[in-house]
């Protein structure tokens, strides 16, 4: 408000040639009038219970407050120049009113419209954060649901490997009791974690591999191939359900024995695994086959908003799945 009263001083003095003294006192009176109508405009804006129509009362309100601060400072400086020598000064007072009066209503007018764009908005900053926390809320419990449907998935199938094994070989089924026992303590520990490093998920599908052993025996054979020595993340429990698919294609309706090979590679920033297992073309799969590809598309996209992350094609009696999994912190050493 400084610049307002040192722009009403220089308009009296040098433009009004007015004194020295009466431009001073109308300056600061009016000044100190102004300054209490505008904050009284940014309460009433901010006190308006919406956003409805904010527009057309903040204008409503700088003309009522505008009328009442050109009354205001008239009857201030009539009051404060009530001396004889200032009688000239008054009738000029009495003359501009409307000219004040308009250089008034402007000047509350823009407050008035800038209060309202502000509580406007602030009204959608918050709307904004609140939709971005109910999303996150909604992500993280989408995701949450689909770790959840996938390990009863595999727990389903290896309880009735299990209950089979126990009467035709008790000793293998408490080995593979115990084997699940510790998959299942290791998944908990697990659950949390939004990414862990590949390491971490190869150990974990060991453990699950060595479960299918069980279940499967010789017939069932994996072979893991890592092309070079990096450091890598993934997101956990991703690699599960794929070699569940696999195994599920591969030993479906096939009496001898399959193999299963993981490639991982990491270039320019992607970590890629393939996983590649026999099919039969001609053999319909078994129900429920399809459901950990589903999911995991599910999820690639919610933690990486990306519909390109996994791909699956089937080239003579071969079936390929590819993971990617995008890499912000690490390099390969054949990039570097």
């Amino acid at each position: 408000m400084l610049g307002v009263l040192a722009v009403h001083f220089f308009i009296l003095f040098s433009v009004f040639h007015f004194d020295v003294q009466t431009s001073i006192d109308d300056s600061v009176i009016s000044t100190l009038v102004l300054s209490i109508a505008i904050w009284g405009i940014i309460l009433l804006v901010k006190a308006y219970p919406t956003t409805v129509a904010i527009t057309v009362y903040a204008l409503f309100v700088a003309l009522f407050i505008s009328s009442v601060t050109v009354f205001a400072q008239y009857e201030v400086i009539r009051w404060w120049m009530s001396e004889p020598e200032y009688k000239s000064y008054c009738i000029w007072l009495s003359d501009t009113l409307p000219v004040r009066f308009l250089v008034v209503w402007i000047f509350t007018t823009w407050v008035a419209t800038i209060s309202a764009f502000r509580k406007n908005l602030a009204e959608m900053d918050s709307r904004f954060h609140q939709q971005v926390d109910a999303s996150a809320l909604l992500k993280e419990a989408e995701l949450f649901k689909l770790r959840q449907q996938l390990q009863p998935h595999f727990l389903y199938n290896s309880l009735n490997s299990i209950n089979a094994l126990i009467m035709i070989s008790p000793s293998r089924a408490q080995e593979m009791i115990g084997k699940l026992s510790d998959f299942l303590r290791s998944s908990v520990k697990r659950e949390s974690d939004e990414l862990i490093p590949l390491e971490e998920e190869l150990n974990y599908i060991r453990s699950y591999l060595a479960i299918e052993s069980v279940r499967f025996g010789d017939r069932l054979k994996v072979s893991i191939d890592i092309n070079d020595s990096f450091a890598a993340f993934i997101p956990p429990f991703l690699l599960q359900p794929i070699l569940e698919n696999a195994i599920r294609f591969g030993l479906y309706g096939n009496a001898g024995n399959v193999e299963i090979t993981i490639a991982i590679i990491l270039s320019k920033g992607m970590l890629e695994l393939q996983v590649k297992n026999p099919y039969d073309p001609d053999m319909r799969p078994p129900r429920g086959t399809g459901f950990g590809l589903k999911g995991i598309r599910r999820r690639l996209y919610l933690l990486y908003a990306r519909n390109d992350l996994l791909h699956t094609n089937a080239v003579d009696n071969t079936f390929t799945t590819i993971l990617k999994i995008p890499q912000q912190y690490v390099q390969s050493n054949s990039d570097r």
